[in-house]
């Protein structure tokens, strides 16, 4: 921010727990820079050190910054590289679009090679990805060996995208969630011996009563360990498509992040799949993320029919003002969001699998076999060809990538709705953006400040889609919940909504957050405007928030909306 203010030291010590070492009262100032000395202090005085520490929440999770009197001008909004998203903002970070959640032929269900998905990955803009092939047993066995070295000629072979390893976790009695790792000596050693103990598929061939909510927790802990113990540089944990079948239960998801905050940060805002529910004939006709199910033996009972449906293409999770993202988010827990392709067959695909492919008795399908009709039934396109994720990375690397997830500087969109994002809040000459929070002197008024660089050139369904409006969301921070279960924030709600009115350039607006004399947090999201409808919980919280999808015509390109990760505001 240009303020003297900064956060998420690079150079910061670590604490030995999930916050970071200006919180660790066990760690002595002497061994903190001055910089931290001097923060900790301020949060000292300021009564808020031992509570964020304690709860592990927004100021632990993602850092501080605090309002002082002078008066700075905003810093430069700047335009992109060639993927329309590379160039710094105004607060200093590379954007880079990415996507976490990608399948080869290495999963049961998938059918390209690692080279075909980062060569796509490339050419459609994408600057980091992630392979997550489906945990199993075969894949344990055969899968995570006989991956990685593609994995490492694609990392030669593109330099231009930054290739993870990780896989598709069978989370405990819960749903599916990606885990992956900093590239190194032990990537593929890590991986395989958090498979074979944690994985629920892996673990339940062997006694399905070890798969346990328990099981689940364990795993998370053992991925910080694996860093703690330096075996790997870094790991992270992102629950996938969490309200699909609904059986990821709200005291199941906070128990995945409080078990480590650092592993485990956030959940896919809007699933892969987005395809599916293209109309036949010229799509599968089925339910958009396939979203198309409905309770069973397994789900949580307090989750109503609506939540098995996307909305706008989001999970209900997040896509409902109020609801259960929001309630994390109530509780001042740094929790994100993110989108992605989860691409095993594209939609329009001209491959198959080889006729005499045996993935049971190999571990892996052989290779594509190109040159086929058209199908129209599949559900996925292919990574950065519809969902991104950008996130604000230091420089171009796998530890800046990592380090920016973690700290919640994070946006999605979809078709290319818009080009880039600058949201920050600022009081005084301060200022913050997405994941961060922001300690301000009571009283003092806080302003949230967007801008945005409209898209200006075609998709790839070529056409340039138009943002109609963007929407602020606003929310009181109340603490930790007695209930575990809670998936609702009844203080949360819609506060403004601007209109946009052209089509072209950079568009900004400002919103007065008024006197800060209790902690909140706001959001953002954005639509072009084609289909809205009032929010789950009512037009009084949410008069114009995306439509429920109706399976088997939600044709995705008609119906294009971003979010952003929350920023909060803390009164001293």
């Amino acid at each position: 921010m240009g303020h003297g203010h900064h956060h998420h030291h690079e150079d910061m010590p670590q604490a030995a727990g999930d916050v970071p070492a200006v919180l660790d009262a066990s760690i002595p100032d002497s061994e903190l820079s001055p910089g931290d000395v001097s923060r900790r202090g301020f949060l000292r005085r300021a009564g808020l050190l031992g509570a964020a520490a304690a709860a592990g929440g927004a100021l632990a999770g993602a850092g501080t910054a605090h309002a002082h009197g002078d008066d700075d001008d905003h810093a430069g909004f700047d335009g992109y590289d060639r993927h329309g998203h590379g160039r710094p903002l105004g607060n200093g970070y590379k954007w880079l679009a990415g996507d976490h959640h990608i399948h080869t032929q290495f999963s049961s269900d998938g059918m390209y090679r690692v080279s075909d998905h980062v060569r796509h990955a490339s050419a459609y803009g994408l600057d980091w990805m992630v392979i997550t092939d489906h945990g199993s047993t075969g894949h344990v066995k055969i899968g995570v060996d006989k991956v990685n070295p593609d994995i490492r000629a694609a990392r030669d072979d593109y330099k231009d995208v930054l290739v993870f390893q990780g896989l598709e976790w069978n989370i405990p009695a819960a749903e599916h969630g990606t885990v992956f790792v900093h590239p190194g000596a032990n990537e593929v050693a890590v991986l395989k011996e958090f498979e074979n103990t944690f994985d629920g598929s892996v673990v339940g061939a062997v006694d399905p009563s070890l798969v346990t909510e328990a099981l689940a927790i364990a795993g998370v802990k053992f991925l910080g360990e694996q860093v703690t113990k330096r075996r790997v540089q870094d790991a992270l944990f992102l629950a996938n498509h969490p309200a699909r079948n609904g059986i990821d239960s709200p005291h199941e998801i906070r128990g995945w992040r409080d078990a480590n905050p650092r592993i485990a940060i956030g959940f896919e805002g809007a699933p892969g799949h987005q395809a599916a529910g293209i109309a036949k004939p010229t799509g599968g006709g089925s339910a958009r993320g396939f979203y198309g199910n409905a309770p069973g033996a397994a789900s949580f009972p307090g989750y109503p029919l609506e939540s098995y449906r996307t909305w706008g293409g989001f999970d209900w999770m997040t896509s409902t003002v109020g609801g259960l993202w929001d309630s994390l988010l109530a509780e001042g827990k740094a929790w994100w969001i993110t989108a992605n392709s989860d691409s095993h067959v594209v939609y329009e695909e001209t491959a198959k699998r080889p006729d005499n492919t045996d993935f049971n008795a190999n571990g892996y399908h052989f290779d594509p076999v190109y040159g086929q009709p058209a199908s129209l039934t599949p559900g996925d396109f292919w990574p950065g060809y519809y969902s991104r994720t950008h996130v604000g990375a230091r420089n171009f690397g796998y530890a800046a990538v990592m380090e920016a997830l973690r700290a919640g500087r994070v946006w999605v969109d979809h078709g290319g709705l818009i080009s880039a994002l600058d949201v920050q809040v600022r009081a005084g000459g301060s200022g913050v953006t997405l994941g961060d929070s922001l300690v301000v002197r009571r009283g003092q008024r806080a302003e949230l400040t967007i801008r945005i660089k409209l898209a200006n050139t075609p998709n790839w369904a070529n056409f340039v889609p138009t943002l109609a409006r963007v929407d602020v969301i606003r929310g009181a921070v109340t603490g930790a919940v007695s209930d575990k279960d809670t998936f609702k924030a009844p203080d949360t709600k819609v506060v403004k909504s601007f209109e946009v009115n052209k089509s072209t350039g950079t568009v900004a607006f400002t919103y007065d957050l008024g006197p800060v004399d209790q902690p909140f947090y706001v959001r953002l999201r954005g639509t072009d405007g084609n289909r809205t409808a009032p929010g789950y919980h009512g037009p009084a919280v949410d008069p114009a928030g995306p439509a429920i999808d109706v399976v088997g015509d939600a044709d995705p390109w008609k119906d294009l909306w971003f979010y952003a990760n929350p920023i909060w505001v803390y009164p001293r």
